[in-house]
């Protein structure tokens, strides 16, 4: 090693150090004989990542400092990929069940007679009826391909895991402000001034949000409030935590409008020019259309121009709108929509002395928090100077920000009222003018987009052999929109943008297998499902589905005719399948996180990124397993489906998934990469086809990134320039405006045709009408979430689970690495709810739940709202599953809440879901305690047959103990040793001691 010192003299350094004991330590080692760079999987995060290799294998995977998601940074998830990727648990080959379901009874076939096999069964299906095909995936992303395929096949029986976990947040932002929370949205972390994080679980997004934290905390000069019934990971570094009760998130938010209303905090400028607060509402209460906008010929809603005494369109640039009042115009009594709006809000309902028993805040630390916020944003106003124009052709030379941002997730989603809180919390951000500027809530590329955006959801009239007339799943802008029958029953297997849950953007995977048992509405002859663990945790009532999954007719036929899974791991779910197509690692294949997709941008550059195979998954011989994409390509090329093969019936993607990402075209020049297209590589966003594309990709680091022009960085919805440019990039259809919605005229035309107007009308079920008027209120609403209102006398406390930050759903259970941070959960409970029922740190407990108990291992805590008790997510896992030993903690004294989740409400025959968009509840659950008499079995209850697990770590030939617990041995070479050749003893890398503990050793 060589440095030069401040006068220039050059100095050689040994890269060896000497220690006390005569070792050699190298400071320099050589750890890897090649660097491929790729996108990690071991979330949601999609970081990028440096992959070391060394002799063939996996050394160390560290981040890419480049990389626009994580700049370098990297987690516990991350960095232990490698033990995901020699995983035990892997699956070896395709397996076809030989006994009754459930039985672990499988053998091992090839290939060419799976697919064989699975072509019969689908080619079947679409022949006769393609709806009797439910193809629903869950956390993978290749929902663009997947979705396509589906559309191609002519199903509309298809979702992704959305409907399980966020969709509230989806659907809640793309029909308030044309983004969401996450993914389609993020704070200004450089100029926010007050920060408000409301049920954010730690894995998600978990890097970003981490240096986001670091650059707000680092800074001094702002203020971090978490609101969340528990406090861990993020809310414990918040600057204060607010402990709120589970579900009522909506009702504190709707308290702060209130106090922000009376006080007239809001920003009426910005609200006037820039959003529908000014938009002239019907108002008459028998009329057929009341409610609706007022619009003139053009189509274009109108407003009340104080200045000229008149209505004009909201297209003219020169007015004065009015925000209040009644007016009388074209023989009509209209009203602004924020008028409708302060209607509701200024009722003393929300005082918030009023609220705060429900929310468990009080009356006066609300009212500090209204203070704040109103403080943060006008009296700490941020400009930045640059100039822009806006969608009405006006210049301004500066850029105004309101520096009080949000972020959210699953804490508020998971909630029978979640859209609703999802709105509320979009429309306190709109009212204080913190929607895409300087400090507030920002926009990710390829958003903002229409409120609500396009398409529609397709599936209507599936025919045999025919493909649907677009992708199953969309954003319903009114009642015609709808996936339903003449009669009006539901068209798609879940129920999906029927009249019992008509925004379901995302489905309703977790009411597939259910429904599918009990034909309602019709039976399915063939499930197929991909990385979807519904036979346990991502399953709620976990006894009754796999009874669901195992059930048969009276001639002895299962009721659910044929199953296929694929998955690249042993999980729960492959026992009840009848065909299992194995999947490669992350680190094995070609994948796609694409901007048709669930993108990677960040709010000042749209950005795109791929997966490279860093490895090839079958080289040591003992796996013979194939990516799912390259799966599903091969089958729509089988089944001869429009897109996949061409006129002769030829397959168009020979190369599998890495021959789509480059020549699939969804429309003329956009495909599902936006980098380096055209023939030279130089064009982006749209282009033609670059045969070289990849290869560019993988020169850059695997990923794609243009930062935006700064005078389009903000107020991007009402950006003229930025309009121009997402239209030309193929983002949006149009370069109108795109305001964010305090009233929802979608909501009122379904609210409408619950009143019996419309020809919608006549196809609605009498038993939604009164649900229908009363969720799908125009304006934001705040309810008590149906199963906690149904049962909290009977059961008082709340359960929740939360996602720590070390594990990303079930995945990191499996993990040699990670379970040495968590090999079992815990029932987390208030110390006076212990000292209640005599309960201290290790002892049992009986949960239960107006469906079942289980029996779980307590511990008390600080800082947990005092009635809520609750666990972390999926740890718990069934012996045998996820090759895991039978004597493992994870399935001897793990638990899962998921037992005690009904997936039916009280008394009806509706989902425990949000009644607008069918988003699962899984957090309105209610329970009681009782402590386990000193004689019964320390053991988590109930317990199941173990299963027989079928990945390579069952192989009589598999080195477990060589793979897993002194994996990276075989890389300590003489090199690495020093120059005496002797070096430092080798230690374990994983090694914490107890069988239970290391079960997968």
């Amino acid at each position: 090693m060589e440095f030069t010192d401040k006068d220039g003299a050059s100095t050689k350094m040994s890269q060896q150090k000497i220690t006390d004991s005569g070792h050699h330590v190298p400071l320099s080692p050589t750890i890897s004989d090649e660097v491929k760079t790729t996108t990690c999987y071991m979330c949601a995060c999609r970081c990028g990542i440096k992959v070391h290799l060394k002799d063939g294998e996996v050394r160390y995977i560290e981040g890419n400092p480049d990389h626009p998601v994580n700049e370098g940074v990297l987690c516990a998830k991350g960095s232990s990929g490698i033990m995901q990727h020699v995983s035990p648990a892997r699956l070896k080959k395709p397996l076809r069940r030989v006994g009754p379901r459930g039985s672990n009874e499988f053998e091992e076939i090839e290939w060419d007679e799976a697919l064989d096999l699975a072509e019969k069964w689908l080619s079947d299906v679409r022949k006769s009826d393609p709806k009797k095909l439910a193809f629903f995936t869950g956390r993978d992303q290749s929902q663009s391909l997947t979705g396509w395929w589906a559309a191609k096949f002519g199903t509309p029986n298809y979702a992704a895991h959305g409907g399980f976990c966020s969709v509230n947040m989806a659907a809640g932002g793309l029909y308030s402000i044309g983004g969401s929370f996450w993914e389609f949205g993020e704070v200004d972390w450089e100029k926010t001034k007050y920060f408000l994080m409301f049920g954010i679980a730690e894995d998600h997004d978990s890097n970003p949000i981490k240096i986001g934290l670091g650059k707000l905390k680092g800074r001094g000069d702002a203020k971090f409030v978490s609101v969340n019934p528990v406090r861990t990971g993020y809310s414990a570094i918040a600057d204060e935590w607010l402990g709120i009760r589970p579900g009522s998130d909506g009702l504190f938010v709707a308290s702060l409008i209130h106090l922000l209303m009376h006080n007239d905090k809001l920003d009426f400028e910005y609200l006037g020019r820039y959003t529908n607060a000014s938009h002239l509402v019907i108002d008459e209460a028998d009329a057929p259309d009341n409610g609706l906008f007022l619009r003139d010929d053009k189509g274009d809603a109108l407003l009340y121009d104080l200045t000229k005494g008149e209505a004009r369109s909201i297209m003219d640039a020169d007015t004065t709108p009015a925000l209040t009042g009644n007016w009388q115009v074209m023989g009509r009594s209209v009203t602004p929509s924020l008028e409708i709006v302060a209607r509701r809000f200024l009722s003393e309902d929300y005082a918030p002395e009023n609220v705060e028993e429900e929310t468990g805040i009080s009356a006066d630390t609300i009212r500090r928090i209204a203070d704040e916020i109103a403080t943060a944003a006008f009296d700490d106003e941020i400009e930045v100077e640059q100039s822009w124009t806006d969608a009405w052709g006006r210049t301004h030379d500066k850029m105004v920000g309101r520096p009080v941002s949000m972020h959210a997730m699953r804490g508020i989603s998971a909630h029978s009222n979640g859209f609703h809180t999802c709105r509320l919390l979009h429309l306190l951000q709109t009212l204080i003018g913190a929607i895409d500027r300087p400090g507030g809530f920002l926009y990710k590329p390829p958003f903002p987009k229409p409120c609500p955006p396009g398409p529609k959801p397709a599936g209507k009239g599936a025919m045999p052999n025919t493909p649907i007339a677009g992708i199953p799943l969309g954003f319903p802008q009114s009642p015609e929109d709808l996936l339903i029958e003449q009669d009006g029953t539901p068209t798609r297997i879940d129920k999906g943008f029927s009249w019992d849950y008509p925004l379901s953007a995302h489905g309703l995977m977790h009411m597939v297998i259910h429904n599918a048992h009990k034909g309602d509405p019709y039976p399915i002859d063939v499930l197929f499902m991909y990385m979807a663990n519904m036979s346990w945790n991502s399953s709620m009532n976990i006894k009754d589905t796999l009874h669901y999954l195992t059930d048969t007719d009276e001639q002895g036929r299962y009721k659910i005719p044929h199953i296929i899974y694929s998955d690249a791991y042993s999980s729960e779910m492959i026992h009840y399948a009848d065909l299992i197509l194995p999947d490669t690692t992350y680190l094995e294949r070609w994948d796609c996180i694409s901007l048709l997709d669930r993108p990677i941008s960040n709010a000042h550059g749209p950005a795109d990124s791929i997966r490279q195979p860093v490895i090839n998954p079958n080289r040591d011989g003992i796996r013979d397993v194939r990516p799912f994409q390259d799966v599903v390509i091969e089958l729509g090329a089988r089944l001869k489906l429009p897109g996949f093969v061409d006129d002769d019936g030829t397959a168009l993607y020979k190369g599998g998934y890495a021959d789509y990402l480059v020549n699939h075209e969804r429309t003329p020049g956009i495909g599902p990469l936006a980098g380096w297209r055209g023939d030279d590589g130089n064009e982006h966003g749209k282009g033609a086809v670059n045969k070289s594309q990849l290869d560019k990709y993988i020169a850059n680091g695997c990923y794609w990134h243009k930062p935006l022009d700064k005078n389009m960085r903000y107020y991007r919805n009402v950006n003229k320039d930025y309009l121009a440019y997402a239209q030309s990039m193929g983002w949006v259809p149009t370069t109108a405006p795109i305001m964010p919605l305090l009233y929802s005229e979608t909501l009122q035309k379904f609210r409408l045709a619950a009143m019996g107007h419309g020809e919608a009308s006549k196809t609605m079920p009498d038993h939604v009408k009164e649900r229908i008027e009363t969720y799908f209120d125009p304006v934001p609403l705040y309810y008590s979430p149906f199963e906690i209102e149904a049962t909290k006398h009977d059961y008082p406390l709340y359960a929740l689970t939360q996602r720590p930050m070390h594990m990303y759903h079930s995945w990191g259970s499996q993990n040699a690495w990670l379970r040495q941070i968590t090999t079992e959960n815990y029932l987390y409970i208030s110390h006076d709810l212990a000292k209640e029922h005599g309960l201290k740190k290790g002892d049992w407990a009986w949960l239960e739940s107006r469906i079942g108990r289980i029996r779980v291992q307590v511990k008390p805590m600080h800082g947990v709202e005092k009635n809520t008790v609750w666990t972390w997510n999926a740890i718990g896992k069934r012996r045998g599953a996820w090759g895991l030993d039978n004597e493992a903690n994870e399935s001897n004294v793990g638990f899962l809440l998921n037992h005690l989740i009904p997936e039916n409400l009280k008394g009806n025959d509706f989902s425990n879901a949000d009644p607008v968009t069918g988003q699962a509840a899984w957090y309105d659950l209610r329970v009681k305690i009782e402590k386990c008499d000193l004689e019964e079995i320390p053991q988590s209850s109930p317990q199941f047959e173990p299963l027989k697990s079928f990945g390579v770590g069952a192989d009589a030939s598999y080195d477990k103990k060589h793979k897993i617990l002194r994996y990276g041995q075989q890389f300590k070479n003489d090199h690495e040793k020093g120059d005496n050749g002797k070096g430092l003893p080798m230690t374990e890398w994983v090694g914490r001691g107890s069988k239970p503990t290391l079960s997968n050793d």
